[in-house]
């Protein structure tokens, strides 16, 4: 007996059903039985079938003579099912990696509950993934299983039936079968929530809902979407039945069908037109016959309410024409707001251009308005320690203040305050460029930081690979460039890429990365304080892993299974996981003791000392990094393609910081032998901090602030290289 039965029904959707299959087939939990039904498709879904329960022994196909609907497919299913639990999976949908081992581990950990309920993402034809928006109601936090009364807040997560796992014990107890018609979910989930006597929760994305452009059955124009009437009575009935679940649970069905109802009445494309008023008489009877004392309405709800309750097709309709007529006029009012509001910053700027620039005033930023961070970050921190009488400034977008230290004024881009100071202020500092709207005057100086040692070409270097500068306009990057008066470099190899890709007048200062000067003075006991603050378990080796962006492609690249990696190297490894910040999503969805996202960190500096490796595939942190001279191992799975899209100014593989592993297979390998921190790693590690971090001895940023603001030269042309740097201790190695 399998432990799960994934039962699959398909119904002319071939472009979908192979990658459906698959995700089930390939997850790193194979104690399960695939029950896949072709619902007499006209395309070549029973042939897809056949194809893969010819290879798979735990595949059964079940063929079905006649076209029966989605719910009476699943039941087909049911009848072969023999796993301890079930999971549906739509065929157009897919599982994600690990996702039936999370499942397994969950439901042992919670003492086999009736039903399971895990999260899923919504995945767009472009790429997009947006998780659920009600994530946070499968928090793991506090007892399970657990029943409904004591977390009624579920009933909010789409009523669906495949972000669940049911115990076949409890279905055939319940004796639960789908319905025909549309919207069969709903008669069979609201009921086994209900009727569940325990209930637990599993806070992963499990599942991959996909959007398709067309096709999608609810989502087109059709009578059939009557059937909802149908399903709800059932829903009723069920309660019906079950005196004890009817008093506690029938205000929750009533307020939850008239949400539905109304939702569905206004959602544009559903009913057919000549439909409409029928629609909302036979939902006004509905609201009669099951309305319910004690059905609270919130008060965002209440007019939707009320529209089903009276169910009066033209009063929606005038309502509709009032509000569409108030929500231009408020779109044209906003508009003519925002243009005025642009107008008279531009004049205000143009005045503060007028005004004396002001001597000991300096405006920072870094990253197109994030928070307070980078060489950016870092220099603020040296202007105020080596030229207190300059007051700093940092731009910043209101969700990143918080990160801007006390002493330091914060500015929100787009405001007066901010136009000012960059009108005034004669010290401006970034990491990229300002608003192409600057005006750089004489007097001011342009101090651009760069945000790393260049592996992947930049600027001009673009020229020649069109998929990475997709639509960069270069002579405006010339005139950025122009603005500069210093441009700061952390090596020879740095400073030669700078003045060829941005080629202009800047003096460049070859000194060493101010955002770098913490690794020098950090203490392992500060080190371990970092640590606890991320909640790495003690005696636990900390592997910092960040991948850079992929020019070649529109989503996120996610090469590694990162559950596997640790479940193979074992309980003494920790993995830290931080997204590039051009994606909105992390690197893994699931939480654990030992898999800590720390993306939205705003110090990568902070990460670093905290952790005992880097692994990273093309990221300029590993320039960085090498300056603590703690171990790199470089992931270079896709090299060929990187470097094909994006260019490179040297064959990494050939002189990397440490070990390189060119799968998933062989990075494992090279934590699991020890290799990672071997004398071959130190060898290769030495010889790039030799070429790349010369200058990494914790004074960069008081040499950038003594030749920027006092004239100072620093050693004659360049900073001095120590002979042997002493970055901060490792936490454990």
């Amino acid at each position: 007996m399998p432990r799960f039965s994934v039962i699959v029904p398909a119904y002319k959707v071939q472009a979908y059903l192979h990658a459906c299959l698959a995700s089930v087939l390939e997850q790193d939990f194979t104690d399960l039985e695939v029950i896949a039904v072709d619902d007499c498709s006209p395309d070549v879904c029973g042939e897809i079938i056949d194809e893969f329960a010819a290879r798979d022994a735990r595949v059964r196909a079940v063929h079905l003579d006649e076209n029966v609907g989605l719910g009476r497919a699943r039941n087909a299913g049911l009848t072969h099912a023999t796993g301890d639990y079930v999971l549906f999976l739509d065929s157009d949908d897919t599982l994600t990696a690990g996702a039936l081992r999370a499942i397994a581990d969950r439901v042992k950990e919670t003492g086999s509950p009736d039903v399971l309920l895990f999260d899923y993402a919504r995945t767009f034809w472009d790429g997009r993934e947006v998780r659920n928006q009600f994530a946070h109601l499968l928090a793991q936090d506090g007892p399970a299983p657990f029943t409904l009364a004591d977390r009624p807040g579920l009933l909010k997560i789409l009523m669906v039936v495949w972000n669940k796992a049911y115990s076949r014990e409890f279905i055939e107890r319940e004796g639960f079968t789908f319905p025909p018609g549309y919207y069969e979910d709903t008669p069979w989930t609201y009921p086994a929530l209900m009727a569940a006597e325990s209930l637990a929760t599993l806070d992963r994305v499990c599942v991959h809902y996909r959007q398709r452009r067309g096709g999608n059955i609810l989502g087109t124009t059709s009578r059939r979407h009557f059937d909802i009437f149908d399903q709800y009575e059932r829903v009723f009935e069920f309660l019906d039945q079950h005196p004890d679940l009817d008093a506690q649970w029938r205000p929750a069905m009533f307020r939850r069908m008239v949400d539905h109802l109304s939702t569905l009445f206004t959602k544009r494309g559903r009913l057919p037109r000549r439909s409409r008023a029928e629609f909302l008489r036979r939902a006004r009877g509905h609201y009669a016959r099951y309305r319910t004392p004690g059905a609270r309405v919130s008060s965002r709800t209440r007019l939707r309410h009320a529209l089903v309750r009276l169910g009066t097709h033209r009063t929606y309709r005038a309502l509709c024409a009032a509000m569409a007529v108030g929500r231009r006029l408020s779109r044209t009012l906003a508009s003519a707001r925002r243009t005025l509001r642009a107008a008279a910053l531009q004049l205000h700027y143009r005045v503060q251009l007028r005004l004396p620039v002001r001597e000991n005033d300096a405006v920072f930023a870094s990253y197109w308005g994030r928070g307070h961070g980078c060489n950016p970050g870092a220099l603020e921190e040296a202007f105020r320690v080596h030229a207190p009488h300059v007051r700093t400034s940092w731009i910043a977008a209101p969700e990143h203040h918080h990160t801007v230290p006390a002493a330091t004024r914060r500015l929100t881009p787009g405001t007066a305050a901010y136009w000012t100071a960059l009108a005034r202020s004669k010290y401006l500092v970034n990491n990229v460029n300002f608003d192409r709207r600057l005006v750089k005057r004489a007097g001011q100086v342009f101090v651009q930081t760069q945000h790393g040692t260049p592996l992947k070409k930049m600027g001009l270097d673009l020229q020649d690979h069109p998929a990475a500068a997709r639509d960069t306009d270069f002579a405006q990057l010339l005139a950025n460039a122009d603005k500069w008066d210093y441009v700061l470099s952390g090596n020879r190899h740095s400073t030669l890429t700078w003045e060829r890709a941005y080629p202009s007048a800047y003096t460049t200062l070859e000194y060493g990365y101010p955002r770098n000067d913490r690794f020098q003075r950090a203490s392992s006991q500060e080190n371990g304080r970092l640590r606890e603050t991320l909640r790495i378990p003690r005696d636990s080796i900390a592997i910092l892993y960040a991948p850079t962006h992929r020019d070649y492609r529109v989503t996120q690249r996610l090469p590694l299974d990162l559950e596997r990696m640790l479940r193979t190297l074992g309980p003494r490894f920790t993995l830290l996981t931080r997204a590039h910040h051009s994606y909105a999503a992390p690197l893994t969805g699931i939480p654990a003791a030992r898999l800590i996202d720390v993306s939205d960190h705003p110090s990568v500096e902070t990460l670093c000392l905290a952790s005992d490796a880097l692994v990273t595939d093309y990221s300029s942190l590993m320039f960085d990094y090498a300056a603590l001279d703690r171990p790199i191992v470089i992931h270079a799975d896709d090299w060929e393609a990187y470097e094909a899209a994006r260019g490179t100014y040297f064959d990494l593989r050939s002189f990397p910081p440490g070990a390189v592993a060119r799968s998933e297979d062989e990075l494992i390998d090279i934590f699991a032998t020890g290799h990672w921190r071997g004398s071959r790693s130190a060898q290769l590690r030495a010889a790039f901090r030799e070429r790349f971090c010369p200058y990494e001895d914790g004074g960069a940023g008081e040499r950038v602030v003594r030749r920027v603001v006092f004239g100072e030269e620093a050693a004659g042309a360049a900073a001095v290289p120590r002979q042997s740097p002493e970055p901060a201790p490792a936490p454990r190695v």
